[in-house]
């Protein structure tokens, strides 16, 4: 059964251009993952501080493990974005 993540960040104006880039290349290292369906980013309109959209699917909980587990997620993820965020909401939930 599909698995989805959405996750919202924000981050100062200063570390938004870097934060940006990660998760572009996130997005591309993501996306050749076996058990990824769909892994888009989005910048919010507007935000002040700026902020940042994560929709992410995964064919089943397993398979986003095996992304969180994966070496570019500690690299960009848990290296880069998350130490610069002021912020951080992820929502976990599976199709029904």
């Amino acid at each position: 059964m599909p698995y989805a993540v959405i996750a919202h960040y924000r981050c100062s104006a200063q570390e938004a251009a870097l934060i940006r880039d990660a998760l572009l290349t996130m997005r591309e290292h993501t996306r050749a993952e076996p058990g990824n369906l769909a892994y888009e980013v989005h910048a919010e309109e507007g935000a002040e501080p700026p902020a940042f959209i994560l929709y992410e699917q995964y064919t089943d909980r397993a398979a986003f493990d095996a992304h969180t587990a994966s070496e570019h997620f500690a690299e960009y993820i848990l290296g880069t974005v998350r130490p610069r965020l002021t912020d951080r909401t992820v929502l976990f939930a599976e199709t029904l």
